[in-house]
């Protein structure tokens, strides 16, 4: 329990960042129109490609002896390409919308 109270102690101020940037994010994202909510998101996900690129670099410097490591790593890649290949499925259904339906 000793070792909780110390990793608190010692990270304090990275916890207070963490729970100020959620307060944050959710006032952000309560206040967007939902008009806005699918380009936002889509573009967001687009750029979550960095997610790949770190898990990739984690993933490279993982230990081979230790399997857990290199699971969650590879999870990670998977996550974050389906999220980066789902941001341009979006994107490319809302410009679907806007195209002119061919006339008859």
């Amino acid at each position: 329990m000793e070792h909780i109270f110390t990793f608190f102690s010692s990270h304090q101020q990275m916890i207070f960042m963490l729970i100020l940037m959620v307060f944050v994010g959710i006032e952000v994202i309560g206040h967007v129109p939902s008009v806005l909510h699918t380009p936002l998101m889509s573009g967001a996900n687009a750029i979550h490609g960095v997610v790949i690129v770190g898990a990739i670099l984690v993933l490279l410097n993982a230990d081979v002896n230790k399997p857990l490591t290199l699971v969650f790593g590879f999870i990670a890649v998977i996550l974050g390409t389906l999220n980066v290949v789902g941001g341009f499925v979006v994107t490319d259904r809302m410009l679907e919308m806007f195209k002119k339906k061919p006339k008859k």
